[in-house]
Formats: C-alpha cells, structure tokens, sequence
C-alpha cells in the first residue's frame, strides 16, 4: 500500500461522508450516520467492518476488554464518527490511540453534526507508518 492509494481511499470515504451529510443534514445520532455511511462506502465498492473488536493487550497481556472501532475500511483506514457540536483535542487522541493501537497508518475523524463537513468536520490523521509508506 502507498501513500497515494491510502489517500485515494480516504477521498472516497470523504466523498461518501459528503453525500450522507447531504441526504441527512446536521443533528441525528452517531448511529444513524454509522449505518447510512457503510452503506453509501458499500455501494462505492469498498470493504467495510463495522463496529469491529480488537484484542487490548496491555504489558503484553491480553485482557478481558476490547476496543471497539467505528468504521474499518479497506482493512487500511479507520473511520471515526462522532455527532457534536465540536471536534475536541479527546477526539483526536482516541482515533490516534486506536491508530497506534491497530498499526494502521490513517485514520479520519468525521464529525456530522455541522453545516460542512470538509469545511469544519473532518480530520484526517496519520501517525509515522504513514511516513513510511511509498509515496506512489
């Protein structure tokens, strides 16, 4: 995987969270825009789990707890949802955690409660296996 074919992969998840948006308006519930959003990424093509378990390991130890991620797609960039008024620095570091925790190098925060989502509700982040990548 490179970097270009992750981020073209991130512009069509962009461009399926924008026809959500523009279906359903501002103001519902993180869940209604989880369903709409899988299957607008489904019928452009593209892989998605949702709502999948990953294993926490803590000091080496699996423990009896699990994470649960919102939207993984492509099994290459995970996608956080988020319905609120305002994309706070907590947002942030939970999708870098979950990054970090996954080893998936990109991952995009998607907040649907605005009036634009590229304007002012999406952040996409990538941590330093993102770097590594090959650019093409």
């Amino acid at each position: 995987m490179t970097q270009k074919e992750l981020n073209d992969i991130a512009y069509d998840i962009v461009g399926c969270a924008i026809e959500v948006h523009k279906q359903l308006g501002p103001g519902l519930l993180e869940s209604v825009y989880e369903e709409c959003l899988i299957e607008e990424i489904k019928r452009n093509g593209m892989l998605v789990e949702s709502q999948e378990k990953i294993p926490l390991i803590y000091k080496g130890k699996l423990l009896n707890t699990e994470l649960k991620l919102d939207i993984v797609v492509n099994n290459c960039i995970i996608v956080e949802l988020k319905s609120v008024e305002a994309i706070h620095p907590v947002h942030k570091a939970q999708l870098l955690t979950y990054l970090k925790l996954t080893g998936i190098a990109k991952g995009l925060l998607i907040n649907f409660n605005c009036d634009n989502i590229v304007k002012s509700g999406l952040v996409p982040l990538v941590t330093d296996k993102f770097a590594e990548l090959k650019k093409e």
